[in-house]
């Protein structure tokens, strides 16, 4: 556990907490953690994680406008969900993705734990995605995602991030709730 790490999972904590609540603060919160963490997985040689925060940095961003402007009238995002070909499309990116991103990882680097590795990175991406976007199915890969770092951050020795992903957890189920009741609100009686 580093200092580095400590300040990684505040801003995690409170990026994931104003996520939950709807608050356009999760973005800007969001874009220093993700940086903390590119220099954290980069240490314990977890390159797809760190692959993915460099990629969190632009999504950060884009999730930041579309929140702002990306509803009706470039007006605020409200909640929305996906449709069947939509979740049966991003189950066959994650499926493929992962085993891609995996054999890569596994042939060509040291990566430790490449599959699992591939897999949360992947998934991570897509519900990060389905976040900017603001569609409520973006919770449920979160916890899916949240699931398998807990197991992959044991596994390393990263016991503070691996606590953040189990509160991670708690937040994403709660997120999931939430949202469900916001979209709820805008859907005709």
């Amino acid at each position: 556990m580093s200092i580095i790490e400590v300040v990684a999972v505040v801003f995690g904590l409170v990026c994931v907490w104003l996520t939950v609540r709807e608050n356009i603060w999760c973005w800007p919160t969001g874009l220093v953690m993700v940086a903390l963490y590119i220099v954290i997985f980069l240490r314990a040689k977890l390159y797809s994680d760190m692959g993915l925060q460099v990629v969190y940095v632009f999504m950060q961003i884009y999730g930041w406008y579309n929140w702002l402007h990306g509803g009706k009238d470039k007006g605020e995002l409200k909640v929305t969900r996906m449709t069947r070909v939509g979740i049966i499309l991003w189950s066959i990116v994650g499926i493929c993705g992962t085993a891609g991103l995996g054999f890569v990882m596994d042939t060509y680097t040291d990566a430790s734990l490449a599959y699992w590795d591939a897999a949360t990175t992947v998934l991570s991406l897509i519900a990060q995605w389905l976040m900017a976007k603001k569609l409520l199915e973006s919770w449920v890969v979160w916890i899916i995602v949240d699931v398998l770092c807990v197991g992959v951050y044991t596994v390393k020795g990263l016991y503070l991030t691996t606590g953040l992903y189990a509160i991670f957890l708690g937040l994403a189920t709660a997120g999931l709730l939430t949202w469900r009741k916001s979209y709820l609100k805008t859907q005709p009686a």
